[in-house]
């Protein structure tokens, strides 16, 4: 996807008095908070969408070992779940999923005071992607589905069945083609007895709310600066050796 209007806007920008600069700019602020509005009213739909209840019961493993899915609370009532894409014998993470996990660290410093836990889950054994954690100097807990049917239940991976059919379940619709692993993210409430509801789940490009990077570039002349979605992104310690190759993003 190209971000035409920012890219144009960058190349050939229109250079205005001070005055006219205000004009226009008051005259987007009416769509910014018409954009706010419109926010606001679909994150409360999303709160407000119905809950299912989980009657399976999942074993991860974690650094102590095998965990369930209610142990992944850690003692609060809210369980997001980002999946992440690092299959068996994948000596790397997706660099998608790894652009997106950076920005855990710093969100957790606030949502483990707010009731709210976030994990990381991936269907590679536990041990396969310690050395990919370690090198991306992450701190944010991230567990391994392995052995368990909770990838292919919520649709991030998928069944030899579908391997085989070329066709598969993904972000509510069947797709046709190769399939593979997948990203998205699913979000899990506890009660006070114990009881464990799915409230949320978000696939594709849902899940880019997460990234706070996007934020930052949109509000820059030359925005995202992409021809396909994320073609500039690397992982983080990916970027000087792309240079030095003379392949850098835009």
């Amino acid at each position: 996807m190209t971000d035409i209007a920012s890219s144009v806007n960058a190349k050939n920008p229109n250079i205005v008095s001070r005055q006219e600069w205000l004009v226009a700019r008051k005259k987007l602020l009416e769509k910014e908070k018409e954009f706010s509005h419109l926010r606001d009213r679909f994150t409360a739909e999303q709160r407000a969408l119905p809950w299912v209840k989980i009657e399976k019961d999942y074993v991860f493993e974690g650094p102590g070992g095998k965990e369930s899915l209610a142990d992944l609370f850690e003692n609060r009532s809210q369980l997001i779940i980002y999946h992440f894409m690092f299959a068996p014998d994948w000596k790397e993470g997706c660099e998608g999923c790894s652009f997106l996990a950076d920005h855990f660290d710093g969100a957790n410093l606030h949502l483990a005071n707010h009731d709210v836990t976030l994990v990381a889950v991936s269907r590679a054994p536990w041990q396969e992607f310690q050395a990919y954690k370690q090198r991306m100097d992450w701190q944010f807990k991230w567990v391994s589905s392995y052995g368990s049917d909770f990838n292919y239940d919520f649709h991030v991976t998928p069944t030899i069945e579908e391997i085989n059919a070329r066709r598969y379940y993904y972000n509510y619709q069947y797709q046709d083609g190769e399939a593979g692993e997948s990203h998205g993210l699913s979000v899990f409430y506890k009660n006070d007895a114990g009881e464990i509801f799915h409230t949320y789940s978000s696939y594709a490009r849902g899940a880019d709310i997460l990234i706070n990077t996007y934020n930052f570039l949109d509000i820059t002349p030359k925005g995202r600066n992409e021809d396909r979605v994320m073609d500039w992104m690397r992982r983080h310690d990916e970027y000087d050796a792309v240079k030095k190759k003379g392949d850098c993003c835009h």
